[in-house]
């Protein structure tokens, strides 16, 4: 037995220190295994959901792509013209390929942090692995879907990405389920590495159902000037969702910065947070929330920040929107200055669409109804992620969509 179950082992029932508790052993670990196929075969119906989250089966406009159902990757590979400069696959597959990704391999995130992080240890269904070529520019984005096709399945993935140095790739992941599947345990664990002079712009998707829980893990390693930007959207109800990634700047003028636009709708029960620590001189973060809470949706949205060394920067802000009198949104800004010499600054506002906006737009010819929507798209304004045209107006086009239907 390696020393990571052993300390899995030892971790198995530890509850995490936020979100509700989870019972484990109500979720199903049988999974019929899927076979493997171009996606571009795949059935319609999970072609359409995974497009929701900004996945296209016809790959147009993406350089690779990774697709895994349940506990199978299906798919895994790159376009022709970036076969050379870019790896995708599994990362069952990853360690039948490389030896040395075990000195990737639970180094950023403790395995034995809590319960689901111990379950993906124990019960660990593949995951991808993308690594990017020293000195390569991949000008497309890589995509990889998380699709979960049974009702009250566990899915536990882990997820390795590197961008070697002077490297840069943007990546777009969606998680998303089955319109058959109602109730589900997600567990995810990614762990990123940004070599010197890199820059890696992650942008995740979730597409969950009323009573499904979610619990990523996730951590990021930053070397010498390189770049990290994690952006993520959620835009569904979901039972719980708690995550909370973390950025270490360790390398000298590193940058993080972590944007994030949630919708919380029905009961959903959302603690979503992002922590940047400023370990070199020259580090800067930043943390940009946006939140949305209607119906009976309870959102925690926390920010951290750490300065540990001279001449570091960091700013969060954290903006929410309340749509209905039952819903509730609580900011939890936190500032932790540890040496003379950092530079750490925060701002929150929750508040409720003013009034006098709704009646401006009246005046101009938009019903109530309208005029609430228009407001509620321009708050979650995707120009904050700082993605490319096509790409951004994908995510636009999301955002649009669901506003229009919940409104």
């Amino acid at each position: 037995m390696s020393s990571s179950e052993e300390k899995a082992l030892r971790a198995k029932d530890k509850s995490a220190s936020l979100g509700p508790d989870i019972d484990l052993n109500s979720f199903s670990r049988g999974s019929n295994p899927w076979a493997t196929c171009p996606v571009s075969s795949l059935p319609e119906d999970i072609a359409q959901q995974s497009l929701k989250v900004g996945v296209r089966s016809d790959e147009k406009e993406r350089a690779g792509t990774y697709f895994q159902i349940d506990h199978s990757a299906v798919f895994q590979g790159v376009q022709d013209v970036y076969k050379g400069k870019v790896e995708v696959m599994s990362t069952k597959n990853a360690f039948e390929k490389h030896d040395w990704l075990k000195d990737y391999w639970w180094k950023l995130i403790a395995v034995d942090t809590d319960k689901y992080t111990a379950l993906a240890e124990l019960k660990w269904d593949q995951g991808y692995f993308l690594r990017v070529l020293e000195n390569e520019k991949v000008t497309l984005p890589v995509q990889s879907c998380l699709f979960t096709s049974r009702d009250n399945l566990n899915q536990n993935v882990h997820n390795i990405i590197i961008a070697e140095p002077g490297s840069e790739v943007q990546m777009i992941t969606g998680c998303v389920v089955h319109p058959n599947v109602q109730r589900g345990l997600h567990v995810g664990i990614s762990e990123f590495y940004v070599k010197r002079g890199a820059k890696l712009t992650f942008t995740m998707i979730h597409n969950w159902a009323q009573n499904f829980d979610v619990r990523p893990r996730t951590a990021a390693l930053l070397e010498d000037d390189a770049v990290f930007v994690n952006n993520y959207v959620c835009l569904k109800p979901v039972k719980s969702l708690q995550m909370y990634p973390v950025a270490y700047c360790r390398g000298v003028n590193s940058r993080a910065r972590f944007n994030s636009i949630v919708y919380g709708t029905g009961n959903s029960y959302i603690d979503v947070g992002s922590k940047v620590v400023l370990q070199a001189e020259g580090s800067r973060g930043e943390v940009i929330a946006r939140a949305i809470a209607s119906d009976n949706a309870q959102i925690y949205a926390r920010g951290l920040l750490v300065g540990e060394h001279k001449d570091t920067k960091a700013h969060l802000e954290c903006r929410g929107l309340l749509l209905s009198d039952n819903a509730f949104i609580y900011a939890v800004p936190e500032l932790n200055g540890k040496v003379v010499g950092t530079d750490l600054s925060h701002e929150a506002a929750v508040g409720k669409i003013a009034e006098e906006q709704v009646q401006y737009l009246m005046a101009r010819g938009f019903s109530e109804a309208e005029a609430e929507a228009l407001i509620v798209r321009g708050f979650m304004d995707v120009s904050i992620f700082g993605l490319p045209e096509t790409l951004r107006d994908e995510i636009k086009r999301m955002i649009d969509t669901t506003t229009e239907r919940a409104l």
